[in-house]
């Protein structure tokens, strides 16, 4: 570490002692995100994952992080951030730059009107997805 890092390929976690590590080779697939949750178990609730993705589509399922409030920073597009806390769906726009937070527990799904990118700092721990 030391140089430039691409967050579009590069994700980081940030772990207990304010340490960040590198994870170069992350893939969304089962088995890496098994070994992710074993390596990092020592930091529990506390660790993040920062992830910076394209935002092209409206998102086909909710998602909800139990282990702590997750920070989203749309970078560029337009998008609307949805919670649904269980008693009422909340519509959150979003514009470049602007930032929010989705609360512990609380679903949330993303609706594209402009592609663009956001940058994640997610409690990964436990993170639970739903059909729409």
């Amino acid at each position: 570490m030391g140089g430039p890092i691409d967050l579009s390929r590069t994700y980081l976690h940030l772990g207990l002692g304010a340490t960040v590590t590198e994870l170069p080779d992350f893939t969304w697939s089962e088995s890496y995100l098994e070994g992710y949750t074993a390596r990092f178990a020592r930091d529990g609730d506390d660790g993040r994952l920062v992830v910076m993705s394209e935002q092209r589509e409206t998102w086909d399922s909710w998602e909800r992080h139990p282990a702590g409030d997750e920070v989203v920073v749309l970078l560029a597009g337009r998008v609307d951030v949805v919670q649904d806390d269980g008693r009422a769906e909340v519509t959150i726009p979003l514009l470049a730059g602007e930032a929010m937070v989705n609360p512990r527990g609380v679903w949330h799904r993303s609706v594209v009107h402009k592609p663009g990118m956001a940058l994640f700092i997610t409690p990964g721990r436990g993170t639970e997805h739903r059909p729409l």
